[in-house]
């Protein structure tokens, strides 16, 4: 009898992978957040472990960087302003006119997203530099003087991290376009509004909390950017926060409390400009769904459509095709320029790329990184999203705040407080490819969880309860009933993760060691201490490699979802 009493208190499996998952969430959230909180506040000897004084020293220190802190928001606000304009327009001409080939255009404007500011800024750097920018070689053959386009000033780098966020607004925006009764634009024109005039009048008004939403959303986007400022931006010694973070840590001494510092004030605006966003979207004063139903209709735009259909297909042009094309054109060029000679191509540079064994082993790197994060990263979040949406777990909405705080964080701001967090802890994963797996499960938990949650709430929680009153216990329950249900979004966020983990540059550059290094930032390292050529041709590699990994995925689960059904 005693046995069997003590079999019953025994904990579930249910209680001790949820305790686990919860432990392991707040490991990776909470601890490098306290350390880089830790090394901000710290103004004692900075050889000392842990800080030996605090104080606010490292903050008043701040006031000398403002030239910094300019820079970084007039390159956010115009990011922002011209993202948003990209985002608005296109999803106005593509949920709200009749311009032709609209579906192919909708899946073409997510493509942006996955080509990366990174690849972007070397493709635009090579087309927009002052003086050896094809643009401008073009310019001065045909009798021009000067640059007519500097794609290295702060206006350069804004254009190319807006036209990479461009879709993100797209998406936004283009959402609550979806939801909005079209009788209200109707009746403006019945009363004789013009289309451009309905568009500002009515369509403007009524989705602008979703378009400020947006805002917020791609603004705090714009502050934590990274790659874009450090390729264009460098080089002229125009610095914002985040590359400024990063020349303070690699620098010798580094100066790791004022950067710190520096992290901790961009995390606060961050998370609030984040705060703001979720008050707003929780709010939903933008809706205009009422219980009658409607079917959105597109506005008949006559010989005007296909000018729009020029707009969406330029913008996808400017942000995929011709950055593409730019970078396959400078990869077969020994030196690349926009007039080459015929002795001038050769494929050497892929040669190289391919045969150096740090590259080869950089990419070997990437791509386990990618899957082992993708893996456990579908398992963890899955586990987090059951725990929020599925059980009555007490604290669940805080564990959910825990779980989307990576978001409010700039990536190279997270990893600069792993960097400083596992340096000290006794378990030696420092340096190694051990730590980039922790800090891409980190930074990508909110991507994870919002993919997968989105799922997980369409499903009716009958489904479950039909299994437990049938008395099957939790693990059955999960295995063969939530999981099926739930491969979809797994699927999706096992991709997502993957991609991004490969192309990952943030934390990737700060973390890695002399044995775990990736392929993102030996792309940069060869962009600044190689030729552009070969980054050109490293950068395609990488391309082509995610692109086969993916296709590939997506093969294999399909062949599985036919022989399943």
């Amino acid at each position: 009898m005693l046995m069997a009493r003590s079999r019953h208190r025994l904990p579930s499996a249910q209680t001790i992978v949820g305790l686990v998952t919860i432990l392991v969430t707040g490991l990776f959230v909470l601890y490098p957040i306290y350390f880089l909180l830790q090394a901000a506040f710290d103004v004692g000897d900075q050889d000392a472990r842990p800080p030996t004084a605090y104080g606010l020293g490292n903050f008043a220190a701040l006031p000398k960087y403002s030239e910094i802190m300019l820079n970084t928001l007039g390159v956010s606000l115009g990011a922002t302003a011209m993202a948003l304009a990209f985002g608005f327009l296109t999803a106005w001409i593509l949920n709200r006119t009749n311009v032709p080939f609209r579906r192919t255009l909708e899946q073409a404007m997510a493509v942006p997203y996955y080509v990366t500011p990174l690849l972007g800024a070397f493709a635009w750097s090579l087309l927009g530099a002052p003086e050896s920018g094809f643009i401008n070689q073009l310019w001065r053959a045909l009798g021009g003087h000067g640059a007519i386009l500097d794609i290295m000033s702060p206006f350069g780098i804004a254009w190319v991290m807006a036209l990479f966020e461009g879709s993100v607004a797209f998406v936004m925006i283009g959402a609550v376009m979806k939801s909005m009764d079209p009788s209200l634009e109707e009746a403006s024109q019945v009363i004789g509004g013009g289309r451009l005039r309905t568009m500002l009048r009515i369509t403007l008004p009524l989705v602008a909390p979703g378009v400020l939403g947006a805002a917020i959303f791609v603004f705090a986007e714009m502050l934590g950017s990274f790659s874009a400022a450090l390729v264009l931006g460098t080089p002229n010694r125009f610095y914002v926060i985040t590359t400024a973070i990063y020349l303070l840590v690699s620098q010798y001494p580094p100066r790791i409390p004022l950067a710190a510092a520096m992290g901790v004030s961009l995390f606060a605006v961050m998370f609030l400009m984040l705060f703001l966003y979720r008050r707003l979207i929780s709010r939903r004063s933008y809706v205009t769904v009422s219980g009658k139903a409607f079917r959105p209709r597109q506005t008949d735009m006559g010989g005007l459509r296909w000018a729009l259909f020029g707009v969406c297909v330029g913008y996808v042009i400017l942000s995929v095709v011709l950055p593409i094309l730019t970078l396959i054109y400078a990869s077969v060029q020994k030196l690349a320029v926009a007039f080459p000679a015929a002795g001038n191509f050769t494929l050497d540079n892929y040669r190289t790329a391919l045969t150096q064994n740090a590259v080869r082993y950089a990419m070997s790197n990437s791509l386990v990184l990618g899957v082992l994060t993708a893996t456990i990263g579908v398992a963890l979040t899955g586990m987090l999203s059951w725990l929020i949406h599925r059980t009555r777990l007490p604290g669940r909405g805080v564990l959910e705040y825990v779980a989307m705080l990576p978001q409010a964080v700039p990536r190279l701001v997270f990893a600069f407080g792993m960097m400083w967090a596992w340096l000290v802890i006794p378990i030696p994963v420092y340096g190694t490819i051990w730590l980039l797996l922790i800090a891409y499960l980190t930074v990508f938990l909110p991507l994870g969880l919002r993919t997968i949650s989105s799922v997980l709430l369409q499903l009716d929680r009958s489904l479950d309860e039909c299994g437990q009153v049938c008395g099957a216990g939790w693990g059955y329950r999960v295995r063969t009933i939530t999981m099926p249900l739930l491969r979809p979004g797994m699927l999706a966020a096992w991709m997502l993760l993957f991609i991004a983990s490969v192309r990952e540059l943030g934390a990737s550059i700060l973390l890695m060691g002399p044995n775990s290094q990736v392929l993102t930032p030996a792309i940069v390292d060869a962009w600044f201490s190689s030729s552009s050529e070969l980054t050109a041709a490293m950068a395609l590699i990488q391309t082509i490699v995610v692109g086969l990994a993916v296709a590939f995925f997506m093969l294999v689960t399909r062949r599985a979802a036919r022989q399943g059904g």
